[in-house]
C-alpha cells in the first residue's frame, strides 16, 4: 500500500519556521520573566518545619535565603537536591540560610523520609495547605526557587534546575551586598 503526500510548498515550510520561531520567542520570554524580573518584596510569610520549629521570613532577613518549592515525586527536584546541599555546605558559613519548601500534595511522611535518609542539612518546611505557594506567586511548578537578598528582596526567580556556576555568581553577588 502506498500513501501520497502533496508536497509542501515553501510557503507552507515558510510558515512553519515562522510559528517555530515565535514559540521558541515565547518560551525565551517567559523563562527571562522568570528569571530576570526586578527585585521585589518576599511575601510575609511563616514556615513550619518538619520538626514543627516555626519561623517567618522576617526572621531570616540579614541572610541571603533560598526558598526552594519542590515535591519528592518531582524528577528535577530529586536531581538538583544534590547540588543544593553542596551548595548550602559550601555558603552556609558566609550567611546564607535555604529553606525547601515541600508541596501541599507531597504527603508528610515521605518529605520526613526523603530528608532524613538524604541527610538534607537545611530547613525543609511543610506547606500542607499550599498557602506558602499561594504567597509566593501561586507556585504550581517544581522546582521553583527564589532568591533573596539580605534586605528581604527578592533577586532571582528560577523555575526548573539552575545552572550552578550562574546559581553560585548570583548567591556570592548577594552576599557581598
Amino acid at each position: 500500500m502506498s500513501t501520497s503526500s502533496a508536497p509542501v510548498s515553501s510557503t507552507q515550510r515558510g510558515a512553519a519556521r515562522l510559528a517555530a520561531a515565535l514559540a521558541l520567542a515565547a518560551v525565551a520570554a517567559a523563562g527571562a520573566w522568570f528569571t530576570l524580573a526586578p527585585a521585589s518584596p518576599v511575601p510575609d510569610t511563616t514556615f513550619t518545619s518538619i520538626q514543627g520549629e516555626k519561623f517567618t521570613t522576617e526572621s531570616l532577613r540579614g541572610k541571603v535565603v533560598l526558598v526552594n518549592f519542590w515535591a519528592t515525586s518531582c524528577e528535577t527536584c530529586v536531581k538538583e537536591m544534590p547540588m543544593m546541599i553542596d551548595t548550602y555546605k559550601k555558603y552556609a558559613p558566609q550567611g546564607y540560610e535555604m529553606v525547601a519548601v515541600a508541596m501541599s500534595y507531597d504527603p508528610p511522611n515521605y518529605v520526613l523520609n526523603y530528608a532524613q535518609t538524604r541527610g538534607l542539612p537545611f530547613r525543609i518546611a511543610l506547606d500542607p495547605q499550599g498557602e506558602i505557594a499561594r504567597r509566593f506567586d501561586d507556585v504550581k511548578l517544581t522546582p521553583t526557587s527564589f532568591l533573596i537578598d539580605k534586605q528581604g528582596r527578592i533577586v532571582k526567580r528560577y523555575l526548573g534546575e539552575p545552572d550552578v556556576a550562574e546559581f553560585h555568581a548570583e548567591i556570592e553577588k548577594a552576599l557581598k551586598g
